[in-house]
């Protein structure tokens, strides 16, 4: 096949595809974060039950169950604005990257058992998702952007 060919083609998809790079991380961002606002939010509405939760079934390491709910809330609760306004560059997605790991170590014997590879596929499609926000930055159509805050 000709080189040359080859060659128009990568820079015709490159121009085609490169401006569509800050909506993707946008919505990538607004959606990840949703799941995580989600969750935080019924947390915090129906407290009494997510400290049964965190009593019951979340094995959180290192953390007494009321320490590990209130921080699990905070986590799911503060770091998906980060990501939904653009601001803070990569503490959002790296805080929500670990809010969902410890999701998956604290509740593992459910999320790691047969049956319920769904469920753990969710928190691998997140995880990958917010190591991507990690490693590429909010985007140019971010607050930290346009408030000219240099990207790091």
């Amino acid at each position: 096949m000709n080189t040359n060919l080859i060659n128009r083609t990568l820079v015709l998809l490159e121009r085609l595809l490169d401006p569509l790079q800050p909506l993707f991380l946008l919505l990538t961002r607004w959606y990840v974060s949703w799941q995580f606002l989600k969750s935080g939010w019924i947390k915090v509405a129906s407290w009494d039950s997510t400290l049964a939760l965190f009593r019951d079934e979340y094995h959180v390491p290192l953390l007494p169950p009321v320490a590990a709910a209130v921080t699990g809330a905070f986590g799911e609760l503060f770091f998906p604005v980060l990501l939904v306004l653009g601001i803070g560059g990569r503490i959002g997605p790296l805080g929500l990257f670990a809010v969902n790991l410890m999701a998956v170590v604290s509740y593992s014997q459910v999320l790691l058992a047969e049956g319920f590879e769904a469920a753990l596929a969710q928190h691998v499609l997140w995880g990958f998702m917010l190591a991507l926000l990690a490693v590429f930055g909010n985007g140019s159509w971010s607050l930290d952007r346009l408030l000219g805050i240099p990207r790091r």
